[in-house]
């Protein structure tokens, strides 16, 4: 029994053709964690007559990789072997990728990752640094030769029931820290598929998101090196901060999730369809994420 798990902001324009693949996996759940939506998406997702899927609905938004650990928790207490996690832009055909992955982690290991930048001899600038510092912490972590430039930040990616129990609420919401604590925790990891960033067919972002995600990526690569140094977590590099997207992660509603799904309390019971519920959100603008 394993999930997927899929992110999804205002993807209209890519999520049917995500859940097109999605849809053929031999999955139980398919956890949709829609946030701050204000287009079509969740339309879109409700029109699908498929008993599979739960709608994890935000009309906040959540920030970058929050909906990630919004839906691994709801994953865990589902009680799945194992959750795969794709974004709802990726609309490439990946679909034997995917099985990959899920293969990967029915016969053993606790993280299964892509690697997206194979064979690729020229890189623009900027992909180049960030690149670095990825290289950088699977060093640090002695997992380079492993995995190479592979992170749970890009890219299709697995985890076993056993990583969705052990790894930090954090270690999911900020990609990187997931390779330090499983490290820690002596999960297996491996790169199970390779594909190369332009198959995924993520659209283009404007040059200030690529900046942004940038800075983001470098930061939680610098709180990743600050865990395996021994040292206070730290976005900074000498006199600069590289903060990117990372103030708008909202750890306050993650946490406000966790201990509603705890309890099935109100907060719970109002951001959640599932197959089968009579409840509807009839103005999802108008849905509350009331804290």
């Amino acid at each position: 029994m394993f999930a997927t798990i899929i992110p999804a902001k205002n993807e209209e324009k890519s999520i049917l053709a995500a859940l097109t693949t999605i849809l053929r996996l031999p999955i139980s759940h398919i956890i949709l964690v829609l946030n701050g939506c204000t287009d079509r998406t969740f339309e879109l997702v409700r029109s699908i007559p498929d008993t599979r899927i739960h709608i994890l609905y935000f009309s906040e938004p959540l920030g970058i990789d929050i909906p990630r650990a919004i839906g691994a928790l709801y994953a865990r207490s589902l009680g799945v072997k194992g959750a795969l996690f794709v974004d709802g832009d990726m609309s490439g055909d990946i679909y034997e990728n995917l099985v990959h992955l899920l293969t990967s982690i029915e016969s053993g290991i606790d993280v299964a990752l892509t690697n997206c930048y194979p064979y690729i001899p020229h890189r623009q600038k900027l992909a180049n640094v960030v690149l670095r510092f990825r290289a950088k912490l699977n060093r640090e972590l002695d997992l380079f030769k492993r995995l190479g430039l592979a992170t749970p930040t890009h890219g299709p990616h697995a985890l076993s029931e056993r990583a969705l129990q052990l790894l930090p609420l954090e270690a999911i919401a900020i990609p990187p820290l997931t390779l330090y604590w499983a490290k820690k925790n002596n999960l297996s990891i491996k790169v199970a598929t390779s594909i190369p960033h332009v198959a995924l067919h993520s659209p283009r972002k404007h040059r200030r998101h690529a900046r942004l995600i940038a800075e983001t990526i470098i930061g939680d690569c610098l709180m990743g090196l600050s865990l395996v140094q021994g040292k206070p977590m730290s976005r900074s590099l000498g006199k600069h901060k590289l903060l990117g997207y990372h103030p708008e992660r909202r750890f306050d509603l993650l946490q406000y999730w966790e201990h509603s799904l705890e309890s099935r309390g109100t907060f719970y019971e109002q951001h959640i369809i599932v197959p089968g519920s009579s409840s509807s959100i009839s103005n999802p603008g108008d849905h509350l994420s009331d804290l």
